[in-house]
């Protein structure tokens, strides 16, 4: 029970406070008293807390899901955006107050700039609690124990993927490429913690391997940094884009 209401309580504690902040500072000084102002804003908090329960899910998991991260953070914002002016407007009129089209439109860039801001934070703060970074020693050293099967030129080098050809696998490093007679299964165990992860049933990525991506009829490639590209299949995708590399 505790579990499920931190997350509940921590953004009330989000909402409280910024709720204060701009009460205290006069944003929008409509000439109202404290508490009314306060109340204002902590309606309008809601209701962008509410529009983010729907905005969020339909573009980052739905209509936009193969898109990339920015443009979703950038419509997610723009849809937060519409009732939270909608709020803002409503109240400023209740209190007497007066907006032009002009200004309708400078108040709706000021709350989208702010909705921008805020789901862009919870984009990294939502990615960085999914998967935390391992530690820099315990990913050398897995790679480390792993290079030990290859030529001794290949000591030290950088691992970018290893991809599966029969009943050998290709290690794609910095220092060239080399076949071992090992199952990708085997191999992907020993580099359990040296950050990177299946992209494809006979693909294994380093996330610090990828330099770019590529879509074909609607499938997603890796470029890996050698110029390589490796396939990702659906099975995988939603495992890709966690890591943010697509």
């Amino acid at each position: 029970m505790t579990g499920r209401l931190t997350p509940f309580l921590r953004t009330a504690a989000i909402f409280i406070g910024v709720s204060l902040a701009f009460t205290w500072f006069g944003v929008y000084d409509t000439g109202g008293s404290f508490t009314l102002r306060l109340f204002m804003w902590l309606i309008t908090m809601c209701v962008g807390g509410a529009a983010a329960i729907w905005a969020i899910p339909a573009t980052f998991e739905r209509y936009l899901a193969e898109q990339h991260v920015a443009l979703r953070v950038g419509v997610a914002a723009a849809l937060i955006a519409v009732p939270v002016t909608i709020s803002l407007v409503a109240f400023f009129l209740a209190l007497g107050g007066y907006f032009s089209a002009t200004g309708l439109l400078i108040q709706y860039v000021y709350v989208y700039a702010v909705c921008l801001v805020m789901v862009a934070s919870g984009v990294v703060v939502a990615q960085a609690r999914r998967a935390p970074p391992l530690g820099a020693a315990e990913a050398s050293d897995a790679r480390a124990t792993f290079l030990e099967r290859l030529p001794v030129k290949y000591r030290g080098a950088a691992i970018w993927a290893i991809s599966s050809e029969d009943h050998y696998l290709r290690i794609h490093t910095d220092r060239g490429e080399e076949l071992i007679l090992m199952r990708l299964a085997d191999a992907m165990r020993e580099l359990a913690g040296a950050g990177g992860l299946q992209v494809h049933r006979s693909w294994w990525v380093a996330t610090d391997g990828v330099a770019d991506t590529r879509r074909e009829d609607g499938k997603l490639w890796l470029v890996l940094k050698s110029g390589k590209e490796a396939p990702v299949s659906r099975t995988f995708l939603s495992a890709v884009k966690e890591a943010n590399l697509a």
